[in-house]
Order: C-alpha cells, then structure tokens, then sequence
C-alpha cells in the first residue's frame, strides 16, 4: 500500500505474514453466504437469480485463488486488476440478485484497499464498488423510490467509512514498511561496517607483524649475515680464535632471533625488555653491537641506567617504541653510516622522554628515500603522539631524534 508519489512497495512478505487471516476472512465468508443462498436455491420452487448469485460467488472464490491471491504473493499489479474487476461485479450480482451482496461489502471493501497499489487507486476502486453495488441495489427495487434514496444515503454512509478508514490503515502499513525497511538497512549498513572494521583489523595486524618482523627478526638475520661473512674471511687468513668468536656472536644472534620469534608468536612485547628495565635493555643491545661491528657506542642520559622503571619512565607500550627505535637507528648506522663512534641518549623529563642516536659517520645523501624501517619507525611514533627527527649531526654523521610526549605514556 504505497502513496501516491512513490513506487508501489513490495508486499509479498506482508501477504506471507497475514496469509492465514486473509484466507479465514474470505473463505469463511463465503461460506457464510454462499451455502444458504445455495440451499434456499436448490429447494423447491428455488430462484434463478439465488442460482446466478451463488454461481457469481463461485467465480469469485476461483478468481481470488488464481487472480488476486497469487498477485498479491507474487507482486503482480495486472492480476490484481483483474481480480478487482471480478470481485466489483461479483458484487454488484450479489447485491442485485438480493441474497448477500450488502454482506459482501464487509470483505470487499478490505480487499479494494489491499490490492490497491496506491492511494488514488484505493479511493477509485471504493468509489466504483460503491457506484456498482448502488446502482444494482437501485434497479432491484425497480424505480427511484424514498427506499432507493435510503439505500443511496447508506452507501454515501459506507464509502465515506470505507475512504477514511482505508486511508488510515493505509498510512499506518507505510509506516510499518517504512520502519521495516529502514531496520534492514540499519542491519546491512552495521554489517558491512563490521565487515569493514574487522578488514581493517586485519590490514593493520599484518602491518604490525611486518614491522615487528623486520625490527626483529630481519636485522638479526642480517647481523647474522655479516658475522657469518667477517668469519669466512677470518677462517680464510687463519684466525681461528676470531672465527670462535664470531661463531659464539652468531649462536647468540640466533637465540635472540629465536625469543623474539616465540614472543611475536605469542604476541608479547619485545624479548629484550623481559625482566629488565630500558635501560638495561639499551646497555645490551650497545654491547652486543659494539661486538659485532667493533663500533663503540656511548650510552648517555640520565634513564640508561638503573635497575626498574620508575613512575616518572615511560610505560611499556612507549618503551617498546623506543627500544624499537633504537635498534632501528643502531641498524641504519652498520649498514650505511661507516661510523666509529655511536652516542645513544636517553632522558626522562617532566614533559616526556627524548631517544637520542647520533654517530660520526658519513652522513645521509640529501634526497636519500626513507627505507622501510625508517617508515616504520614514524609510523610507530605517530601512533603514540611522537615526534621523529632525522637529519645531519654536529659532528656531520646523523642524528636521530624521538621525543614521546608525558601524555604518550
């Protein structure tokens, strides 16, 4: 029951829904009708116009199982058209036959605003289903008479009744296909949103696990790259005391590789900061590449050193960030920096905590592109609010800076 401005809605799922009583209300009817007209019919001296009565009912009850009922399941206008057409002069027969036509009206008027598939169409329909029953009731009674204007009034009466009222639950089955309508595309739009949210839950996994990957596992596989080569080129010239040595970094490489690995798998935070503070974490990490590269590194900065993270240090998540950062910086400066003096500086302060990493090496190529890790690195930062400088050092190497902001903790 659609307005008169729009397309006809769809009510096969309402039809569905209220088959049963549709059904109950006409057949029941009918019967009501029809099978003491046809016995009144049958007995003797019977009447031939009770018999075309009961014969109209019966083309009625065959045109709305085969017209308007599959028409109505099935959502097709012309069908139920032609049912109308059939249950307006079924109608008008019944009313001028005299048996039942008048109690017809109670089911035919419903049926007039179901089938309708507008408004206009509802009142049009009510009107010549009005016109036809009055005019059958008229040529019954033979002339115009006072019973005539009666019959006439009563029927103004009924049409009026059945416009307004038809008109009101009309409004009332478009609101509810409204609200219907309306609640399933809540559910698609909440649906496709979790699907998108959950996709990009996804996408952004991924990405964490790669960066993880690549601050972890990828740089020990390169340190263990490099060792395994300076110790082909010891073995080589002989000095089997350097080889055992390279080989002890490479195992330990490898065991560090390994913790990482497991605590990736587990989705933990970075093996290096179990039991022990940022601090000793970036004392570890100096040494060990101090050992592998021969590059001296100076720890600086009033939180590298200590025992426990205090309440004035960062939390875990920042010191994640810049344990990462400083591994990363670390890398950049054995593979391209050339340097032989590396400075790592970390400091706690009331307005955050600032990573220092600056060596005396080479220097970066202006229009040198940002690698992976360096890409890595900003993303990490902006996640928590940070700030990540890079750029050349006083003593013309490079120097990176990572400030994390008190409100980043």
């Amino acid at each position: 029951m659609a307005g008169d401005e729009r397309a006809p809605v769809e009510r096969s799922e309402f039809w569905r829904r209220t088959m049963r009583g549709w059904d109950l209300a006409f057949y029941a009817l009918a019967l009501v009708v029809g099978v003491p007209t046809a016995v009144s019919a049958l007995r003797p001296p019977g009447s031939a116009t009770s018999l075309l009565a009961v014969a109209a009912l019966l083309v009625l009850v065959v045109a709305y199982v085969l017209l308007g009922r599959r028409a109505a399941l099935q959502g097709r206008p012309r069908g139920a058209d032609a049912y109308l057409v059939v249950l307006v002069v079924v109608t008008g027969v019944a009313t001028w036959s005299g048996d039942f036509g008048f109690v017809l009206l109670f089911i035919a008027y419903s049926q007039v605003w179901f089938f309708s598939r507008r408004r206009s169409a509802g009142v049009a329909w009510c009107v010549a289903l009005t016109l036809v029953v009055a005019g059958a009731a008229v040529l019954r009674l033979g002339s115009w008479s006072d019973e005539a204007g009666e019959v006439a009034t009563q029927m103004t009466i009924s049409l009026a009744f059945a416009v307004v009222l038809g008109l009101w639950i009309t409004q009332i089955a478009e609101q509810s296909e409204e609200r219907a309508g309306l609640i399933e595309r809540l559910e698609h739009a909440q649906a496709a949103l979790a699907a998108e949210h959950h996709a990009a839950g996804v996408l952004a996994e991924r990405a964490r696990v790669a960066q993880e990957i690549h601050d972890t596992l990828a740089q020990g596989f390169t340190s263990v790259v490099m060792l395994a080569q300076t110790a082909t080129a010891e073995l080589e010239r002989g000095g089997r005391d350097e080889v055992r040595r390279r080989l002890a970094q490479i195992e330990a490489v490898a065991r560090d590789n390994l913790a990482e690995a497991r605590a990736l798998v587990a989705a933990f935070g970075p093996a290096a900061l179990d039991g022990v503070t940022l601090g000793e974490a970036l004392e570890r990490l100096a040494r060990r590449f101090e050992a592998e590269t021969g590059v001296e590194v100076v720890l600086a900065g009033t939180a590298t050193t200590g025992t426990a993270t205090t309440a004035d240090g960062p939390g875990r998540e920042t010191e994640v960030v810049l344990l990462r950062a400083a591994q990363e910086a670390l890398a950049n400066v054995r593979r391209h920096a050339d340097a032989r003096r590396v400075t790592v500086r970390l400091v706690h302060a009331p307005g955050g905590t600032r990573l220092e990493v600056e060596d005396d090496g080479r220097g970066i190529a202006p229009g040198t592109p940002e690698g992976t890790g360096l890409r890595g690195m900003r993303d990490r930062a902006a996640a928590t609010g940070s700030d990540l400088l890079v750029g050349p050092g006083p003593s013309g190497g490079t120097r990176l800076s990572l400030h994390l902001p008190e409100g980043s903790r």
